[in-house]
């Protein structure tokens, strides 16, 4: 195995290195209004009950609305979604209507008021589970309680953020099922 000659790194910059999942986008509603949020920051935090973490900052205009209305749906994009999901994080839902400024389209959830985005590959239904660190570190504890997922592809490509607008894209799978007890798949 390699080593690695390693120099001090600003600590604020840290989450560049371990940002956790694919950029999604978050719709909401509220009292007759909705809106889409890009996030590049969410933690699954436990397997059953399925529960999602992430920090909305306050001044987002998403932020009341979600946290009035205690839900949320979670849409993952892919790859050709990158410069929208890019453009939608650049602006305000105060100013634009997000959903017809970038053509996306809006589909009824089973339990949520928010809606699903149909563009994108998968669709999670969430409900508030905890919100205790809101007020705190703007952090919500989502429980997941209807995921939407598309057949085809099976693996997703993928973007994730690593600062400074540079993206990632999810690629080459390497599977090592041989090595894992059947109980920790």
């Amino acid at each position: 195995m390699r080593h690695y000659r390693k120099q001090d790194f600003p600590v604020s910059q840290i989450r560049r290195l371990l940002e956790p999942g694919p950029v999604v986008l978050v719709s909401s509603a509220w009292k007759g209004q909705r809106n889409v949020m890009t996030m590049g920051w969410h933690t699954v935090m436990e397997f059953t009950p399925s529960l999602v973490g992430c920090v909305i900052a306050a001044g987002n205009h998403s932020f009341e609305m979600i946290r009035r209305s205690r839900q949320c749906v979670i849409n993952i994009p892919e790859v050709e979604m990158a410069e929208v999901v890019t453009r939608i994080g650049n602006c305000s839902g105060a100013e634009v209507d997000k959903f017809a400024e970038f053509g996306l389209t809006t589909e009824a959830a089973a339990q949520m008021e928010a809606p699903l985005i149909a563009e994108c590959h998968s669709s999670l239904e969430c409900r508030l589970h905890d919100a205790s660190l809101v007020g705190k570190y703007n952090f919500f504890i989502w429980e997941v309680v209807q995921a939407h997922v598309a057949r085809t592809p099976k693996r997703p490509r993928t973007i994730h953020y690593r600062g400074e607008g540079a993206f990632m894209v999810s690629g080459e799978s390497l599977s090592l099922k041989r090595l894992f007890r059947p109980e920790y798949l």
